[in-house]
């Protein structure tokens, strides 16, 4: 019979696997694939942006809480989840910055911090990995460590002579990075709202874009995904300390978005096996190569 597809994604924070790359991952477990998201910290330090939620209580509780909202999300989507078990940096803000919290994640030996995750890649042997480019998609401190650590555990987890003692070695096939916006997606989704005769969440993002690069020439890889975009916003409306479901990110109609913006993007940056570019599937040259279904 042949082997079942397997994707794992990479992420720092509970609520990183709702806002990025969700509704592919939701279409792969519609499709049969198996799914684990690989959560690096708690997110303890991360702050509370529901307004309706920033009370003494929650803030108490907030690990506790974080968790069972990944629950949540993680039953949305239909995927498993799995903790890495790190501390939340938190992000800084000042001017200098302060020092990072002594312990936290973003402060690991990246050799040893990669150790658990290439764990799990020999467990689970997924396929395809995907995770954050080398700034983290944002410069959050956990986002950049991610990075750091999906690379280096990418890389270790196929070599028998590295790690020995973490399980039989397996080599993943593609490793990926999000590629969240693009100025072509923001432009889109703009216009769009403003064709609408709607006023644009993306105008001031828009103006500000001069000063940052533009990822879009990276994108090597759209998967249609846009039938599951509603289900990518229950899972985020589920962490519910981390997104105001009357906030930003459900200004524009669900419509718009499937209309202007259908694809989730990606940056294919390692591959042992050849699929031409540009490509519409994290598994195009897995599933001839690895005989699988």
């Amino acid at each position: 019979m042949a082997e079942q597809l397997r994707l794992m994604a990479v992420h720092a924070h509970p609520d990183d696997e709702s806002s990025k790359g969700a509704a592919t991952m939701a279409k792969y477990v519609a499709e049969g694939v198996q799914v684990l998201v690989v959560t690096c910290t708690g997110g303890e330090r991360g702050s509370v942006l529901n307004p309706k939620l920033d009370r003494p209580d929650v803030w108490a509780n907030i690990a506790e809480i974080r968790r069972a909202e990944m629950d949540s999300a993680r039953a949305i989507l239909g995927i498993d989840q799995a903790w890495l078990g790190f501390v939340d940096s938190g992000l800084p803000e000042g001017d200098p910055l302060p020092p990072l919290p002594e312990g936290c994640f973003a402060l690991q030996d990246v050799a040893v911090a990669a150790a658990p995750l290439v764990k799990l890649m020999r467990e689970f042997r997924p396929h395809v990995v995907t995770t954050y480019d080398e700034d983290g998609g944002y410069p959050h401190p956990d986002h950049i460590m991610c990075h750091k650590v999906s690379v280096a555990a990418f890389d270790a987890a196929g070599d028998p002579e590295r790690f020995p003692e973490l399980g039989a070695p397996w080599q993943p096939l593609k490793l990926y990075y999000d590629i969240g916006f693009s100025k072509a997606k923001i432009l889109a989704l703009h216009e769009g709202m403003l064709a609408l005769g709607k006023e644009s969440p993306y105008a001031e993002w828009l103006e500000r874009w001069e000063d940052r690069p533009d990822k879009g020439p990276r994108i090597t890889t759209r998967v249609e995904c846009a039938s599951y975009f509603p289900v990518r916003d229950d899972a985020l409306r589920a962490h519910a300390t981390q997104v105001d479901p009357d906030g930003f990110w459900f200004h524009v109609p669900m419509e718009l978005q499937q209309q202007a913006w259908p694809t989730e993007d990606f940056e294919l940056v390692r591959s042992v096996v050849d699929s031409p570019m540009p490509e519409s599937d994290l598994f195009a040259g897995v599933r001839e190569t690895a005989h699988v279904r």
